[in-house]
């Protein structure tokens, strides 16, 4: 008989979590909302989860890279045009963009309807660059190329001035 079998105490599964429509912590980065859904905290920090709701004529953050993680995009509903270096793709509903690490990229809605997409972060260190910015505007301070620059480099990201 092994040890696992001799003892009387009975095992315990892994806590679920389940986030609710109206749960989860709510980020505003100007016009675009995000709600974490998942921050890493219930998946060992292996993946984080946020669904993103992008206004009409969105500007995403500048091109960038990661050199830790990988980001996964689905687009919910709407259009999302994603920049991979000098390439350009227009994502419709029902699309999923892989960024693998290294690979610059940015997105954003140049549409006149609003963009609803869900992001994975793996793993999930780059979400705290989003409670970060936040900070920043609350502080009434302004989102500038070097104060994004500066949150990036907290979280093994650059941005990608070379697009290389």
């Amino acid at each position: 008989m092994t040890e696992e079998a001799k003892t009387s105490e009975p095992r315990t599964a892994p806590a679920v979590s389940v986030v609710g429509p109206g749960d989860g912590e709510t980020i505003v980065l100007g016009t675009t909302r995000m709600r974490v859904l998942e921050d890493g905290s219930h998946t060992g920090h292996r993946l984080a989860i946020a669904e993103s709701v992008l206004a009409p004529h969105t500007q995403g953050p500048p091109q960038h890279r990661h050199r830790e993680h990988d980001e996964g995009f689905y687009v919910l509903s709407g259009t999302v045009r994603f920049t991979v270096g000098e390439e350009e793709y227009d994502a419709a509903a029902g699309t999923l963009v892989m960024v693998p690490p290294g690979a610059p990229h940015t997105f954003a809605n140049p549409t006149d309807q609003p963009a609803v997409m869900l992001s994975t972060f793996t793993p999930d260190l780059y979400v705290q660059y989003f409670r970060d910015l936040q900070e920043v505007l609350a502080a009434g301070r302004p989102l500038t190329p070097q104060t994004n620059a500066d949150a990036m480099s907290r979280y093994a990201t650059e941005p990608a001035t070379d697009r290389a």
